[in-house]
């Protein structure tokens, strides 16, 4: 349901319910915490189009409001016991040629065996590879199936991704993507061209989308198994799906990392570590207010689409300690990212996507 186990001392009653097309999240008995919309989809201009789901069209839709989020992040914030400021590797630099030295060259790229050879210093130059792989892993667990605020997760998930993708593409990078859940898991890999953007919109939508299927077989290639996803651990399929992260990248690659990360142990961690070595790492954390703060004191209905539960949060030190594990998970996400120099930011359900992103990651 939420990001963190809800306190046991707070549940108040559990019953079964008949499955619903989508998480009610947490409603008061004013209804003061109403959830999103419980409605299907029915295209893209359906009224639930981006909240609890999101259609290709409205993905696409994103293109040109993209290009004021340019990929040209230049400083990030990544402190031990004090800041300093790592710019991102950016594209390759790949050899050009050898000149005569100029005034102004950086010393460190004189050619001392030409130097040697022809008794005059020289200078290589270098120039910026045309395009950078730029891979985005999203999360589409049932976890991330959920909001009480703005949208769902996923929906906020898929439209950063897209929005990420639209921006890699105006720069002409190759784009890819890494997408996965409980039971299932695509790889597209790095490609040129307005096709490889529309070819990951369209796995985003479909997955996006599939919690509202009542029919197996309807989302081709996305079918679950009979098997209850959450028998699998979570932090084992944080991990895999990482592993085949590290396995499709190449070095020098951007990685957008989408997610509540929910599962992230220190197995995950190693493989974060590896992938910071030769790439560029953003992680990009998506919350929503429940998960951070319990409502204010009352009884509140939650349901998972498959049971649903109520929860008496008039206990203090209850709510104290929800709020608590939120605040040291955080804590660790962001401690772990300036120790690896990778960059971190979160996002909130709530929150106005594009004024996050441009407040947040695109630092110019």
């Amino acid at each position: 349901m939420g990001f963190f186990s809800i306190p046991r001392s707070i549940f108040r009653s559990s019953q079964s319910s008949a499955p619903r097309s989508s998480v009610e999240g947490a409603k008061t008995r004013e209804n003061a915490h109403a959830a999103p919309p419980n409605n299907t989809v029915g295209g893209s201009g359906h009224a639930a189009d981006g909240v609890i789901s999101v259609s290709a069209e409205h993905l696409i839709g994103l293109r040109h409001v993209a290009e004021s989020l340019p990929l040209k992040i230049t400083k990030v914030r990544a402190l031990q016991s004090g800041q300093y400021y790592s710019p991102f590797r950016g594209r390759g630099m790949e050899f050009d040629e050898v000149r005569l030295y100029q005034p102004g060259d950086d010393v460190r790229s004189l050619d001392w065996r030409v130097t040697a050879r022809r008794g005059e210093p020289h200078t290589k130059l270098f120039r910026e590879e045309r395009e950078r792989a730029v891979l985005v892993w999203v999360d589409f667990r049932l976890p991330m199936f959920f909001a009480t605020r703005g949208a769902f997760k996923s929906v906020i998930a898929a439209k950063a991704a897209a929005l990420l993708a639209w921006s890699a593409h105006h720069q002409r990078d190759r784009i890819g993507g890494l997408l996965f859940s409980e039971n299932y898991h695509q790889e597209l890999r790095p490609k040129n061209g307005k096709s490889a953007v529309l070819h990951l919109l369209q796995s985003l939508a479909t997955l996006s989308q599939f919690h509202l299927r009542d029919r197996p077989g309807q989302v081709a290639s996305v079918s679950p198994s009979s098997n209850d996803p959450f028998s699998r651990n979570q932090s084992e399929v944080c991990y895999q799906a990482l592993a085949r992260l590290r396995r499709v990248s190449k070095p020098g690659s951007l990685l957008l990392l989408i997610s509540d990360f929910r599962g992230i142990d220190e197995q995950s961690e190693s493989l974060l570590t590896q992938l910071s070595r030769h790439n560029d790492v953003v992680m990009l954390s998506v919350h929503d207010p429940l998960e951070k703060t319990l409502p204010p004191a009352g009884v509140y209905r939650l349901t998972d689409q498959q049971k649903s539960l109520a929860i008496d949060t008039s206990d203090r030190y209850a709510r104290q300690q929800y709020q608590t594990r939120f605040d040291q998970h955080m804590e660790y996400l962001k401690d772990m990212c300036k120790r690896h120099r990778m960059h971190f930011t979160s996002l909130s359900t709530e929150e106005n996507l594009i004024d996050a992103l441009q407040r947040k990651i695109f630092i110019k």
